[in-house]
């Protein structure tokens, strides 16, 4: 078994980063006791700990559960990560779905993340204080409150909007809760004008290197499909549940966040559509703690000092950021940009991107790339058709990784990049990339050794590397 790096891990410890929760575990000498990396008890000194990879393993040597972030139910036994990454993963489920239909698929969420809807309620209530139906119900009227405040929809579609059932009871719960209806609420709130769309403004922890992401998605923008205005607004055409709607993004850094305008979208839309636009501009890194750390290293330094508020884009979808990164192998950005806009074309599937099974009607032999990466293609279409979790993050990078490259025609630069983008694991490293290995000016042996340092945060590492060829 390979060994843990212990100044990673208490680096990741040290942040409170519930990604890595269940990927290690920490023993503290001078209590005998060990915990996960989300223990809310006070940080041990670095000198009195102890990392293992498993609960067993911690427990083995002597130290025992700590009995406020309950390491027991993280050991691996399950198909997930541990308790407090289980909640993350069903709030992020919660968050995918439409609003109206969340207490219904409870049952579900708490199966997709390998618990009985049992013992999610217990998380629920062990980390969060509430059940997860109080937790869905409080999401609805915040996301309710939000829209009273900066749109000019109809209270009866806000209610919709929110998964209200209807706006008696929609009326009531802001009563108890704000001893008002919402109406009186939406008349001490300015909002904006009414306008052809609904318009929404997610915030970040600032700063952000807006320039950054536009020249990402500028530079691989899909014909039809996406674009950045002159204004530099950035525009994209996403099919949710039959219908075509249009997403525009604008940047307003003096109140750090970005203004989302969805025009054509169902109300019930609205909610995990949200949650798709902050996934994909990173609007929840901790910036912050990242670029310290990665500015530790001179090769890196100039790069961070540079662009602080540097983000990971994402994607709007798995299995599209899939096609996108098998087309986009040994040639340049422009000329993978081109290869899946005429995918596109050739499956003729605009407004939406291709489905997978789009991609294994359509005539491939038509695009201009070697045959080894259309039969790529095809298989990772198979294999989305045959498991639609394909793109998930699982236990580990590791486990990751491992399960992209399972898929035919799936190398390990395929398999990183694809986990940097569509399962968010922050560190995935293509340590073979043609960009990242000219910036660093080092070869993948120095490389590979380089970056450990920069754990549990290479894949930021990468994207400022990638970021260093940007034109000025």
């Amino acid at each position: 078994m390979k060994d843990l790096d212990p100044q990673a891990c208490y680096r990741a410890l040290r942040s409170r980063d519930a990604r890595f929760d269940g990927r290690f575990f920490i023993g503290v000498a001078t209590t005998g006791i060990y915990c996960r990396p989300v223990c809310p008890a006070g940080l041990a000194r670095f000198e009195n700990c102890r990392f293992f990879r498993s609960a067993a393993s911690a427990q083995e040597a002597g130290y025992r559960p700590c009995l406020r972030c309950r390491p027991e139910t993280v050991a691996h036994l399950g198909a997930w990560r541990g308790t407090s990454n289980t909640v993350a993963r069903a709030l992020s489920l919660i968050a995918d779905e439409p609003v109206e239909r969340t207490d219904d698929s409870l049952e579900a969420i708490a199966e997709r993340v390998g618990v009985s809807d049992r013992h999610l309620r217990r998380l629920f209530h062990e980390h969060l204080g509430a059940s997860p139906i109080a937790v869905v119900q409080t999401r609805r009227v915040l996301f309710a409150k939000q829209l009273l405040h900066e749109t000019r929809l109809p209270v009866s579609e806000i209610a919709l909007a929110s998964g209200f059932g209807s706006i008696r009871r929609f009326n009531d719960v802001f009563r108890k809760l704000f001893k008002r209806p919402p109406t009186q609420i939406r008349k001490q709130l300015s909002a904006s004008p009414l306008s052809d769309g609904v318009t929404m403004r997610l915030r970040y922890r600032a700063p952000y290197d807006w320039a950054a992401m536009c020249w990402y998605l500028k530079s691989r923008a899909i014909d039809g499909l996406e674009k950045l205005n002159d204004d530099g607004t950035y525009e994209r055409v996403l099919v949710h549940d039959g219908k075509a709607v249009t997403i525009t993004v604008a940047h307003e850094p003096k109140s750090s966040c970005l203004a989302v305008t969805f025009s054509g979208a169902n109300v019930r839309a609205l909610s995990p559509l949200v949650a798709k636009v902050r996934r994909v501009f990173d609007l929840d890194a901790d910036v912050a703690a990242i670029t310290t750390h990665l500015a530790k290293d001179p090769l890196l330094k100039k790069h961070v000092k540079k662009r602080p508020g540097l983000r990971v884009p994402g994607a709007w979808d798995g299995f599209e950021s899939a096609m996108r990164t098998v087309l986009g192998q040994q040639v340049t950005v422009e000329a993978g940009r081109r290869l899946t806009s005429t995918l596109v074309e050739l499956c003729e599937s605009a407004p939406a991107f291709p489905s997978p099974q789009d991609v294994l009607d359509a005539p491939l032999e038509k695009l201009k790339m070697p045959r080894a990466r259309q039969d790529a293609l095809r298989s990772i279409a198979l294999a989305a058709l045959e498991n639609p979790r394909l793109f998930d993050a699982s236990q580990s990078v590791d486990d990751t990784i491992a399960k992209l490259t399972n898929v035919r025609g799936v190398g390990d630069w395929t398999a990183q990049v694809i986990a940097l983008r569509a399962a968010r694991e922050p560190d995935a490293f293509p340590l073979t990339d043609v960009g990242i290995l000219r910036a660093a000016k080092l070869d993948e042996r120095r490389l590979l050794a380089r970056a450990e340092s920069w754990r549990p945060w290479r894949g930021y590492a990468a994207q400022h590397l990638w970021a260093s060829e940007m034109p000025r």
